[in-house]
């Protein structure tokens, strides 16, 4: 028999795994079943052709998977919702709720569950997500299908709990981070004469081709960008430049500012 899996939330990121996981092939779209708010439409989901429901508690009923993919103000009362159906015998709880520890999680659905909390980011929908992980059971068989199963949606990283908040903001928030400053370089692209499309083409390509060299040869930036700044070039003018209007300051600062945000997000 096929295993079932439940989101509970069918906003951008809980839609993104469910696309994620029927392009690895994980679990056939009848074996997915999304939940939203009734204030919502389902329409799209159903055009996924996933099952689509209001009903949090049938959603979870016979799942063998369930991932809460909501927001942290909605998290506490769904719980208290769905807990009355849940059964730890047969049931992996999976959380992707910024700030929603273990404890909180367990004061609602009890102990006996195989908790994980995971902080995946949007390109899990075509399996090229960073994906961080903890449990409160980390050597678990159970964990290690789940990790087994994220594997195939990008790449992943097992932390402490400790460090979630610092996940979010790193490999969640990292995507918007990272595709402001390809808007930019894109803008400059523009005014340097090329079309929007021709930009936009050679900025994506040039971040995934920058990105691959450190991921296939676990190298530090700054030893790939030697390799590219000649003396009086104008790559190391453009840098220099960059940094002269605060580029490195500015991306460290953001990054610790939307860290330091995270503790107001419940």
């Amino acid at each position: 028999m096929s295993k079932k899996l439940a989101i509970i939330g069918g906003g951008n990121i809980g839609m993104s795994i469910a696309k994620g996981m029927l392009k690895a092939g994980l679990f056939e779209k009848k074996d997915i079943t999304i939940t939203r708010a009734p204030s919502q439409s389902l329409d799209d989901l159903i055009d996924l052709g996933v099952n689509a429901t209001y009903d949090n508690a049938a959603a979870v009923l016979n799942a063998d998977y369930i991932i809460l993919a909501v927001q942290p103000r909605q998290a506490m009362n769904i719980l208290k919702g769905i807990k009355d159906v849940l059964n730890p015998h047969r049931q992996i709880f999976i959380s992707v709720v910024s700030g929603l520890s273990f404890e909180e999680i367990e004061s609602l659905i009890g102990k006996d569950f195989v908790i994980i909390r995971i902080m995946p980011n949007t390109a899990i929908s075509i399996c090229e997500s960073m994906t961080c992980l903890c449990s409160n059971r980390p050597s678990s068989d159970e964990f290690n299908e789940v990790k087994t199963i994220f594997d195939k949606l990008g790449m992943t990283l097992v932390i402490d709990e400790k460090m979630m908040a610092a996940a979010t903001v790193l490999a969640s928030c990292g995507t918007a981070f990272m595709l402001r400053y390809m808007r930019a370089a894109a803008q400059g692209g523009i005014q340097i004469g090329f079309h929007a499309s021709e930009a936009q083409l050679i900025v994506s390509q040039v971040a995934k081709g920058a990105a691959a060299l450190l991921l296939e040869n676990g190298m530090h930036p700054e030893q790939e960008i030697d390799k590219v700044t000649t003396p009086m070039g104008v790559t190391i003018k453009g840098l220099n430049e960059m940094e002269h209007n605060g580029l490195s300051s500015a991306v460290i600062k953001g990054i610790v500012h939307s860290f330091s945000e995270m503790g107001n997000i419940k």
